[in-house]
């Protein structure tokens, strides 16, 4: 019998009712950001030195066939509603073992970098990121094993002190465990409870603030309620990430608070950020991922829109002009939707 027999066999010994053969959804961003090669045992051996655990063998015989990847069906069903106010969790993908991908065990953003640099509690291993861009992971759990047992499967959530919550009591378990998204599908009604939230939602007292001290752009609190509207319809949730509304919300934060506060510094900024909007209540994300902040923050730094001065940051005059007249722009659009309709 050739290898992939022999790996088959194994494999269909851990996951008697699984059909592998629609499992995996191979799109190129899980081909670039998950799936690697095969791993050899030596590399497996590696991995669970650097992590210091024995990975289950129901996992190490799934990842031999295929390592790494965004499955099809991404929910798990929970027995009590968890921080995703439902009662299910859902998954991004399931991390390979490996160090090349950026989402594999000891990949950029893998086990390590979860329970280091995020303060993930170190129970065992992180095997699936989940769609919150870090504040909740799915992780392998050693407590009542041992480094070298069979661990149980736990969702862990940063967001409510990262409170744990048992899933299954094996790997092999909640592979088999996971169902599809279209039992779950809530998309539509998440939708217009966002568009409710940008519409009517009330402001934090910081961005309320910041608001207050505009002058150069009419009715600033419309144009941050529609922009953000647009990025609900278009994403059909309320979040920000790196498209072009997204920076644009960037763009219109960094200079509200330094318009108010001109003596801020990088550090400040990053700090105080999630006050105006990430987490600004009634009105707010509920969440952001700071990559994308300091990304955007170290992009417009390069192309000269953002100067540092002495630690300070500020927007160059041209860079505020620029801004103020695409928000102008939107009340302008906003005049004639609203002229058109009457």
């Amino acid at each position: 019998m050739n290898r992939g027999g022999i790996m088959g066999q194994e494999l269909m010994k851990h996951f008697e009712r699984i059909e592998f053969t629609h499992f995996w959804d191979d799109s190129d961003y899980a081909l670039e950001e998950y799936v690697d090669e095969p791993p050899t045992d030596e590399l497996i051996a590696s991995i669970e030195e650097e992590l210091g655990y024995k990975l289950p063998a129901s996992y190490i015989a799934m990842m031999k066939i295929h390592n790494g990847g965004i499955p099809v069906n991404t929910c798990f069903p929970t027995d009590e509603a968890t921080s995703w106010e439902v009662e299910y969790i859902s998954i991004t993908g399931i991390m390979g073992i490996g160090r090349e991908k950026p989402y594999s065990l000891g990949g950029e953003f893998g086990s390590l970098f979860m329970i280091e640099e995020w303060g993930y509690p170190d129970i065992g291993v992180v095997i699936c990121d989940c769609p919150s861009a870090g504040h909740d992971v799915v992780m392998l759990d050693y407590r009542a094993c041992g480094r070298d047992g069979e661990p149980a499967v736990v969702h862990v959530d940063q967001e409510q002190d990262y409170a744990i919550t048992f899933l299954a009591p094996s790997f092999a378990a909640f592979i088999q465990g996971l169902v599809n998204e279209e039992e779950f599908d809530t998309s539509e009604e998440d939708k217009q409870e966002d568009l409710r939230r940008v519409a009517h939602g009330q402001f934090s007292p910081l961005l309320s603030e910041l608001c207050a001290n505009v002058v150069e752009v009419e009715h600033i609190e419309g144009v941050i309620r529609t922009i953000c509207a647009e990025i609900v319809e278009e994403k059909g949730h309320f979040s920000f990430h790196a498209d072009e509304r997204s920076m644009l919300m960037y763009d219109l934060q960094f200079w509200l608070y330094t318009k108010a506060y001109p003596q801020t510094t990088r550090e400040q900024y990053l700090a105080i950020y999630e006050k105006m909007i990430a987490f600004g209540g009634a009105f707010g994300t509920g969440g952001y991922a700071p990559a994308f902040i300091t990304d955007w923050l170290d992009a417009r730094l390069q192309q000269g829109q953002i100067t540092d001065s002495y630690g300070i940051l500020r927007f160059t005059a041209s860079a505020a002009q620029q801004l103020i007249g695409r928000l102008i722009a939107v009340v302008v659009a906003d005049v004639h939707d609203e002229f058109s309709r009457t």
